[in-house]
């Protein structure tokens, strides 16, 4: 298994930014494709967007061009760059690798609210 932690969510503004870390364990993270998941009440969890190993890199709709993922696998760690941020933004948001596809964080909560 691997483990998964998220951070750096918050609370923002309509057109803010933030950027969201998820460190994982182990020594194999350079071979893992990552991915960024968010979940909002009431609402099923949905892909957000997805790096493979070797940096291809895939977006839903709803964040393409507002969203960038990114990789460090000197840290073990993908990014997400949010930017122009909405109030649809809000939810949950988690990392996962199709490696370990039942290893999920405890996630970090993104709200954008004025």
């Amino acid at each position: 298994q691997v483990q998964l932690v998220e951070s750096g969510g918050g609370l923002v503004q309509p057109g803010g930014s933030l950027r969201l870390s998820c460190a994982a364990s182990g020594s194999r993270f350079r071979g893992y494709n990552m991915a960024w998941y968010r979940q909002a009440p009431g609402k099923q969890r949905e892909l957000v967007a997805s790096i493979t190993s070797g940096g291809s890199t895939n977006y839903a709709d709803s964040v393409k061009g507002r969203f960038t993922i990114s990789r460090d696998n000197a840290k073990n760690t993908v990014y997400l760059q949010m930017n122009s941020l909405k109030p649809d933004d809000t939810a949950l948001y988690y990392c996962n690798t199709n490696s370990y596809p039942n290893s999920w964080g405890q996630g970090t909560q993104v709200t954008v609210s004025s």
